[in-house]
């Protein structure tokens, strides 16, 4: 093992540096509309990516149903175009997996090296296919609709396959010989981030991929249209943001609905701790599952449901004002009230839903954290004479306390998040004025209105702020507690 570290901290280590950096660039090119290999005619959308065409024939095809009735194009040409994407996507993937292998010991090594080279050669295998679609979509009957397109695509993602192939078979000649005895065997830490590295992939698709999308803020982008230098704006939607009266009133107005709301989730962010500190002190095993179980439930459950459900009780004719007019708290004749319109204390029925929805599922963790807690420290407690309160308060809640600052500082840097969802649902002409948090504006400005650069200027603003308050919540916590998260 000595041995194989000595020898890859060489010229050897330095080219296999580059293979990996040269793997993760490609893998991440596959999710970008640039250079796309599938794009071979003005039909492909520029929106598209690699990865978009293989898994979505609809994409790939969304501009092509005209062509096809009319005759324009043969499907049979996208057909091919598709199954060469898919047979690219997979050769990254392969690829991907044979980078992963090369941490591991000298036998490892030397099967990733065949694995990439493999994965390797589906790429150029489908990057061929692709370029072989390009050239039956010349043959389209109405060039002029077509608009075939050399793919640079195939060129870039080919050459870079090619040098992944010339550096792997490089390095397995300098490479010595792997003992056949010899068990594949990887070190924990390797093993560990293999472990994470799936997870650190969904979180670059789905948090740090989307960003991609702030290129929007810079342009006059309508639906549908295209960016370029004709409709480069620079920062002028960012300017209109502050100097519109009638945004920046608008902006002000979501600003305190949003803080409000969320300022009312941090000032009880202690609530699931407490349930689940009282919960774990239920001596029926069976009610506490129970109660458990049912409090969680809730969190499963859409927003829309929830709403059902709140109209069913709170409607002029739901529950409430049956049962009233039943025992004879309102007349027959009188009105009844619907409690889901009106704007009085909006804030509090959306925190009151919110609670009811999550404090069951916010306590799961708090429940760990206290199977967690060393048990000899209750029965040293027993011994001296505590009580189940006074060992509730001495022992259970200052074993919970780094997790609840973890999740309060989390809460902190989420305090612009409110979702969409719920006040989405509940929302009408009446307590639009307070319910009407970020979240929901930004949705109401991009879709409902089709202000998508101004919409991702507010969401750039909710990004970055949130981020700073992270890190000033973090900095307060380091200060005070003399621990950090960050």
């Amino acid at each position: 093992m000595k041995e194989e570290k000595t020898e890859m901290k060489g010229a050897l280590g330095s080219i296999y540096v580059v293979q990996r950096v040269i793997t993760v660039f490609v893998i991440i090119m596959a999710f970008f509309p640039i250079a796309n290999p599938a794009k071979i005619c003005g039909l492909v959308s520029d929106k598209i990516s690699l990865f978009t065409a293989a898994i979505s024939y609809s994409t790939l095809t969304e501009a092509c149903k005209r062509p096809f009735r009319m005759g324009w194009v043969d499907e049979m040409t996208f057909i091919v175009l598709y199954i060469g994407a898919i047979v690219a996507v997979l050769g990254i993937a392969v690829t991907a997996a044979g980078a992963c292998m090369s941490a591991g010991n000298l036998r490892f090594k030397k099967l990733g090296l065949k694995v990439t080279i493999l994965g390797a050669v589906a790429e150029i295998i489908g990057y061929a296919v692709c370029f072989v679609s390009y050239i039956l979509v010349q043959d389209s009957a109405r060039l002029n609709k077509v608009e075939p397109e050399m793919p640079i695509g195939v060129i870039i993602f080919g050459v870079i396959a090619l040098v992944l192939i010339v550096l792997s078979l490089y390095i397995n000649a300098g490479l010595p010989k792997a003992d056949k005895d010899m068990p594949y065997e990887m070190e924990s830490k390797y093993k560990l981030f293999l472990m994470f590295l799936p997870f650190a992939i969904l979180a670059f698709l789905f948090c740090y991929l989307p960003l991609y999308g702030w290129r929007y803020a810079f342009f006059d982008y309508k639906s549908g249209g295209t960016l370029s230098a004709d409709n480069f704006v620079g920062f002028k939607w960012f300017t209109y943001l502050f100097t519109n009266s009638a945004t920046r009133a608008d902006l002000l107005n979501v600003m305190k609905n949003t803080l409000g709301i969320s300022g009312l989730n941090v000032l009880t962010q202690w609530l699931p701790m407490v349930f689940a500190v009282f919960l774990c002190e239920v001596g029926s095993m069976r009610f506490r599952r129970f109660v458990q179980a049912f409090t969680t439930i809730p969190n499963f459950i859409s927003w829309v449901l929830v709403y059902a459900v709140a109209l069913s009780i709170f409607a002029t004719d739901g529950f409430v004002n049956t049962f009233a007019q039943q025992v004879g708290l309102l007349a027959e004749d009188a009105t009844p009230k619907n409690y889901l319109m009106g704007n009085s204390h909006t804030w509090l029925k959306m925190w009151g839903w919110g609670t009811w929805k999550g404090v069951g599922w916010s306590a799961i963790i708090y429940i760990a954290g206290i199977s967690g807690i060393d048990q000899s420290l209750y029965e040293a407690a027993t011994v001296d004479g505590a009580g189940r309160f006074q060992k509730m308060w001495h022992i259970t809640v200052p074993g919970l306390l780094p997790t609840f600052f973890v999740l309060l500082l989390m809460a902190i840097a989420g305090i612009l998040s409110n979702g969409l969802d719920q006040y989405l649902v509940f929302e009408n002409a009446e307590n639009r004025s307070s319910i009407r948090v970020l979240d929901l504006y930004v949705y109401r400005l991009g879709i409902g209105s089709g202000s998508i650069p101004l919409s991702t200027v507010v969401g750039m603003f909710k990004s970055i702020i949130s981020v700073v308050l992270l890190f000033g919540a973090n900095a307060i916590s380091k200060a005070l507690r003399g621990e950090s998260i960050v």
